[in-house]
């Protein structure tokens, strides 16, 4: 078995249980989430967006939990995609719908959980953000430390670890203490006036706590967190992966592999060159490579730069930059939403969100307007103009909503695509008909000099 680019498929960690053990340990770590997000999706209680007070109250009698038991499962069910929030009202989500039959929608739900475990157990309020963010930036080196001694390993070698990549982080930032000019620095200064770096190995942080004494007490909560969405065991002084974060760890780890060996280096390209080295792939192969991409990114950094080359003059890798957003899923709601009111994104964003909100990829087109889906076809006929084979573009016409094609050429007029007359140029030369393609000519001719 191949993913289309003769890379044979990779195989877990000898010892991994099989997908349908592993999605019979997920479903059971988040089975009070699934079941509360089956009450909010039977109850259709607008409320239960913002879990109001007394939706908590409802929930906790209905579902037999404590009012914590309900807000934290609650929180699990969002993250893991249980459950989707639209305005003030909630949705089942996908995977809640395939829960019950589908082991890899459930393993796609843990994994969420998994990656959001600083969510699921807030950090100490006395320590600074910074800290906390160097912490969990540093926890993938703790997980590959658990991961490859195969067994327990004791809390001092995982602060050891934890302790050498936090200040591995400060190295890479250039992190130099400020120096005041002035009396105030002289202290810092040798007698020939140089000024000496300062030890900043045991820097306080805003809570006036050095980082040094904060490690031990955040590794506690990392650890605990980790455990807390089932990732791993806690034992006297010692910490272990479950079956279950063995392999999320060495899902990770496959990713980076996937990502360093794609063809294109798309790992270290920008999205619009990222998108030309996926134009050619077949959907499943450059659905990877999005992925790949992606993981080596900040969701919001990816998602604004796929925007601004969907907001280029490239009508494919506008079309392409919304496939890859599809992989995004939820984190790029908001900004999808926002895309609606660009008129060279419209229809690409309702799409989006129609797919996304439940609706069948077959049926989507539903939501559009007879003018979207006509500058939807034009944008699209520009793409295979400018990247397709002439063939394309001539079944390409097959595709217009419109029955005939003078409807489709009096509203292809009307809609004012600026790729218009080079679509109906590129199309009059393509189409063996000769008196429909000197139609399309004439319509060309009077769209360039502004006839009705």
């Amino acid at each position: 078995m191949t993913d289309g680019r003769g890379r044979p498929a990779p195989r877990p960690p000898e010892g991994t249980p099989p997908p349908a053990e592993l999605a019979r340990q997920a479903r059971a770590v988040l089975a009070d989430a699934v079941r509360i997000a089956r009450w909010a999706a039977a109850d259709r209680d607008p409320g239960a967006g913002h879990l109001a007070a007394h939706t908590q109250e409802r929930a906790s009698a209905a579902l037999d939990l404590t009012a914590e038991q309900v807000r934290a499962s609650w929180d699990r069910a969002r993250l893991a995609g249980l459950v989707e929030l639209h305005g003030g009202t909630v949705r089942p989500g996908w995977r809640l719908q395939a829960w019950d039959r589908d082991d890899s929608a459930v393993l796609r739900g843990w994994v969420a959980l998994f990656d959001a475990w600083s969510l699921i157990h807030p950090a100490p309020d006395d320590v600074a953000p910074a800290t906390v963010a160097e912490v969990v930036e540093a926890v993938p080196q703790v997980l590959s430390l658990l991961q490859l001694s195969a067994g327990p390993v004791t809390a001092p070698a995982l602060l050891d670890l934890l302790q050498q990549r936090v200040a591995e982080l400060h190295e890479e930032r250039c992190e130099v203490p400020e120096v005041p000019y002035g009396p105030e620095g002289a202290e810092a200064s040798g007698a020939d006036g140089t000024t000496e770096p300062a030890d900043t190995t045991d820097a306080p942080d805003a809570s006036g706590v050095s980082d040094e004494a904060l490690l031990p007490p955040l590794l506690d909560w990392a650890l605990e967190g980790l455990a807390a969405v089932g990732a791993l065991t806690l034992g006297k002084g010692q910490a272990t992966l479950t079956p279950l974060g063995n392999w999320a760890v060495w899902v990770k780890l496959e990713q980076i592999c996937v990502a360093a060996q794609s063809p294109a280096g798309n790992i270290e390209q920008h999205a619009q060159d990222m998108l030309r080295g996926c134009a050619r792939l077949t959907p499943g192969p450059a659905r990877a490579e999005y992925r790949a991409w992606l993981a080596a990114r900040t969701a919001g950094s990816a998602i604004t730069e796929l925007l601004a080359v969907a907001r280029g003059e490239d009508a494919l890798l506008r079309g392409l930059a919304f496939e890859a957003l599809r992989v995004v899923g939820a984190p790029a709601e908001p900004s999808v939403r926002a895309a609606v009111n660009d008129t060279s994104l419209r229809p690409y964003a309702l799409l989006w969100l129609a797919e996304y909100e439940g609706a069948d990829p077959d049926d989507a087109a539903d939501v559009l307007t007879r003018e979207e889906a006509t500058w939807l076809w034009v944008d699209t006929a520009a793409a295979v103009a400018d990247h397709g084979e002439t063939d394309l573009l001539v079944r390409h016409l097959e595709s217009a909503v419109q029955g005939t094609v003078p409807a489709l050429l009096r509203e292809v007029r009307a809609i004012g695509h600026p790729r218009t007359v080079q679509v109906l140029v590129a199309l009059a030369a393509a189409h063996p008909d000769p008196a429909l393609a000197k139609a399309v000519r004439r319509a060309a001719f009077q769209v360039h000099t502004g006839g009705a």
